[in-house]
């Protein structure tokens, strides 16, 4: 009896052994799972960084052009003509130059009014249909289909017809 209580306890023994062995080796592998995903969200943002600076980058590189171009307009002293050429030079550069990066001008004038691109201003009683841009006041502009700024605007409204009583 007491050989086979021994025999118990030594299985008992090997058991919980082996039980805190494998404790140990789960306990391992959380901290290397949580290790992994730690360097794993360091990594996400160190790229999303750099994702971003190249983004930037790009940017600023094309930008370059549009500075040299304001620096010999501004050197047109006394050239009148000349600094109107310049100035629109440069806005045609700036602008083509955003618009590689996706920047579109909203189109208003002549348009049905529409409150996801432009923003009303003013009305104006008006010949035309109600609800018809009349006059764009600001221009407004899409970034790769969404809005970064409205177009502000002047709407036609119908007519009122001025009855007096005389």
């Amino acid at each position: 009896m007491r050989v086979c209580k021994m025999k118990q306890e030594e299985k008992t023994k090997k058991t919980r052994v082996a039980k805190k062995d494998n404790e140990k080796e789960l306990q391992d592998n959380l901290q290397r799972l949580q290790a992994e995903f730690e360097n794993y969200k360091k990594r996400v943002a160190k790229e999303s960084q750099e994702i971003y600076s190249h983004a930037n980058e790009n940017l600023i590189k094309e930008l370059l052009g549009v500075l040299d171009n304001f620096e010999l307009a501004l050197g047109k002293e006394n050239d009148q003509g000349g600094f109107y050429k310049g100035v629109e030079l440069i806005y045609g550069n700036l602008y083509s130059s955003l618009e590689k990066f996706g920047l579109k001008r909203i189109q208003a004038r002549g348009q049905a009014f529409d409150p996801r691109l432009h923003e009303a201003l003013l009305t104006e009683e008006s010949d035309k249909e109600a609800d018809t841009v009349l006059e764009e006041l600001q221009t407004g502009y899409v970034l790769n289909d969404k809005v970064l700024r409205h177009t502000k605007v002047k709407v036609s409204k119908p007519k009122t017809s001025k009855t007096s009583d005389e």
